[in-house]
């Protein structure tokens, strides 16, 4: 055995938790123990101080262009919330704003600066975080579901989409859209990744959008998914170019879709997921809603999280599963990555997904950090 000496101090063995060595953490040791049989945390993974006091509907980290990594989270308290997270693993709050109605999505812009929010009081809102100011730079006739920012080569803009039926874009100083699309039905979820888009919506309605020169449809997709539309997210090819989506529905399943695939066939497919008693049964099952879909920004693989209180990672390319949590006390309700992909955050919070008698005001709202470099890494391949 090395002598003391040789030890690493705690200090340093600390610094490494989301760092590129990364080792701390991912055992699933806790440092300080657990007595009781408390299943808020079964992962044991980092609990973000200050968290949300209501249910937290979205996540989002900072962009690459900032040094180190600031999470936001928008809640059903009317807030937004800002982190700092160190590679230790420690989190500092740094700032709040508010709403006068729940925070339904969050994005950054692309140097860092800003960050959007959207809410049900049917207004999209822009913070600048160096002087803690924000304003209205959007308005809906009904809550707005999701926002993100866009930046084209010949323009830049905030893209909102509303259970008001519509997708606006916004250039932050005018209070009228720079344009205005009509949806087929309500905006559920949406995602960016210039230069496409991809919106679903109520009556499992499902656009794709392309944004070069200006935003326009491209295409509506038949829905792969018979439930209602819940979670989407782009992945990209290995020229890093957006080439299809995840669809996620509250049936417990997440439909992997191309855009142009050599075999649509053979390459689109679905897979069940977040379902009591795994998927390959014929017995009655527990099905959930799949509440988030984030890509691992470095391997392509991707998580999902589920109302039955785990969160997946997966491998779309090899069609298997890397990982599954343990379950915790109540369902996660969103998820994403850190810009290098070092970090899973996940909140745990109530999503409604059994109504309000299953609502509990006395239990706590959490958001975890997990070690997230090697769980995801796909599988050697054969």
């Amino acid at each position: 055995m090395a002598p003391p000496s040789r030890a690493p101090s705690p200090a340093r063995a600390k610094m490494s938790l989301f760092g590129t060595t990364s080792g701390f953490g991912t055992s699933g040791t806790s440092m300080f123990g657990s007595t009781t049989t408390d299943n808020h945390n079964p992962m044991k993974d980092i609990e973000v101080t200050s968290s949300p006091d209501d249910s937290i509907g979205c996540l989002s980290f900072s962009p690459p262009t900032l040094p180190g990594n600031f999470l936001i989270a928008g809640s059903w308290a009317n807030d937004v919330r800002c982190w700092e997270v160190q590679d230790s693993g420690q989190t500092i709050p740094k700032a709040q704003q508010m709403h006068t109605g729940p925070v339904l999505d969050v994005c950054w812009s692309d140097d860092g600066s800003k960050v959007f929010t959207a809410s049900c009081d049917k207004t999209a809102k822009m913070w600048d975080l160096n002087s803690n100011q924000a304003i209205q730079i959007a308005q809906h006739d009904a809550p707005v579901k999701t926002i993100h920012w866009i930046k084209a080569p010949n323009y830049s803009c905030v893209m909102t989409g509303s259970w008001d039926k519509t997708l606006k874009f916004w250039d932050t100083r005018s209070s009228n859209p720079m344009m205005v699309l009509q949806l087929p039905e309500r905006c559920y979820c949406a995602d960016m990744i210039y230069p496409m888009a991809v919106v679903a919506t109520a009556e499992r309605g499902l656009i794709v959008y392309q944004l070069e020169n200006q935003p326009s449809e491209f295409r509506r997709i038949e829905s792969p998914l018979k439930h209602q539309h819940r979670c989407v997210a782009i992945f990209k090819d290995k020229q890093n170019k957006p080439t299809g989506f995840a669809l996620g529905s509250i049936e417990g399943r997440v439909a992997i879709h191309y855009i142009n695939p050599p075999n649509p066939a053979k390459d689109n497919f679905t897979f069940k997921c977040h379902r009591s008693n795994g998927t390959n049964t014929s017995a009655p099952q527990d099905i959930y809603a799949v509440n988030g879909i984030a890509f691992h920004p470095v391997h392509g693989t991707l998580a999902t999280v589920g109302s039955d209180g785990r969160f997946s990672f997966w491998d779309k390319d090899a069609r298997t599963k890397l990982k599954t949590s343990e379950q915790l006390d109540q369902p996660i309700s969103a998820c994403c990555f850190n810009h290098n992909g070092n970090i899973f955050a996940y909140a745990s919070s109530y999503d409604w997904s059994k109504g309000h008698e299953f609502y509990n005001p006395q239990k706590k709202n959490y958001i975890f950090l997990r070690n997230a470099a090697e769980e995801l890494k796909p599988r050697n391949k054969k």
